[in-house]
C-alpha cells in the first residue's frame, strides 16, 4: 500500500514538472515572437525585406514547417540543447511573420484577442488536466479535421468567399481549442508514463510539448484576431 502511494506519488511530481517545463518553453517561444514581431512592426527595413517581397512569406512559412518537423521528428536523436535551440529559432521566425499583425490591427484588438485567447486556452488547457474523460480518440478526428480545414483554406484562396472564410474560421477555433485540451491531457499523460525516467527525456519531452501548445494557442490567438479585430485606418 505504502509502495503504492509512493509510486502515484512519484509520477504525479514527474508530470508537475513536465508540466511546469513544459508552459515555462511555451511562455518562452511566446515571448520571443512577440518581442520580434512588435520589432519587425517598428523596423522600416525589416518590414520591406519581409513583406515588400511576395516570396519571403513563403520562405519563412517553410523554414517553420522544417523547424517543426525537425523539432517533432528528430527529438529522439537531438540533445536537450539544440532541441531548445531549434524552439527558439521556430519562435523567432514565426514573430517575423506575426509583425504583420501590429501593421494591420490596432493595439486593442490585438491586446483583446489575445486576453480571450488566453482565457479560452487556459480553461481547455485546464479541462485537459483535470478531466477523468479519456481524450485519446479526439487526436485523430481533430487531425483529419485539420487536413479538411487547410484544404478548405486553399479552395477559399481562389473561391475568395467571405462566408466560406468565416464558418472556415469558426470550425478552427473548435479544432484547437479541442487540440487544447487534447495535447495536454496527452503531455499529463506521458508524464505519469515517465516516472523515474532521466531528466534528459524528460526536457526533451518538454520542448515537444511546448511547441504543441505554443501552436495551439498562436492559431486561438489569430483566428479571434480575425473574428474580433478592427483593422488601422
Amino acid at each position: 500500500m505504502q509502495q503504492s502511494a509512493y509510486i502515484s506519488n512519484l509520477s504525479k511530481t514527474e508530470t508537475n514538472v513536465l508540466l511546469r517545463s513544459v508552459y515555462n518553453w511555451m511562455m518562452v517561444g511566446l515571448l520571443v515572437s512577440g518581442l520580434t514581431a512588435f520589432m519587425v512592426a517598428h523596423s522600416q527595413v525589416l518590414t520591406n525585406i519581409i513583406f515588400g517581397n511576395p516570396y519571403m512569406i513563403w520562405v519563412l512559412f517553410f523554414i517553420e514547417l522544417a523547424l517543426v518537423f525537425a523539432i517533432s521528428a528528430g527529438i529522439n536523436k537531438m540533445d536537450v540543447s539544440t532541441a531548445r535551440t531549434l524552439f527558439i529559432l521556430f519562435s523567432f521566425v514565426d514573430g517575423l511573420t506575426l509583425g504583420s499583425i501590429f501593421l494591420v490591427f490596432t493595439s486593442t484588438s490585438i491586446a483583446t484577442a489575445f486576453f480571450i485567447a488566453a482565457l479560452t486556452f487556459g480553461v481547455m488547457s485546464l479541462y485537459g488536466y483535470f478531466t477523468d474523460t479519456d481524450l485519446s480518440s479526439w487526436g485523430n478526428i481533430l487531425f483529419a479535421a485539420l487536413i479538411g480545414i487547410i484544404i478548405a483554406m486553399i479552395v477559399n484562396f481562389f473561391l475568395k468567399s467571405p462566408m466560406f472564410e468565416w464558418w472556415i474560421d469558426v470550425i478552427a477555433v473548435i479544432i484547437f481549442v479541442g487540440l487544447t485540451a487534447y495535447d495536454t491531457q496527452k503531455i499529463k499523460q506521458l508524464g505519469e508514463e515517465m516516472e523515474g525516467g532521466d531528466r534528459q527525456t524528460l526536457s526533451r519531452v518538454a520542448i515537444v510539448g511546448a511547441l504543441s501548445l505554443y501552436l495551439d494557442f498562436i492559431n486561438l490567438f489569430l483566428l479571434f484576431l480575425e473574428f474580433f479585430g478592427n483593422q488601422r485606418d
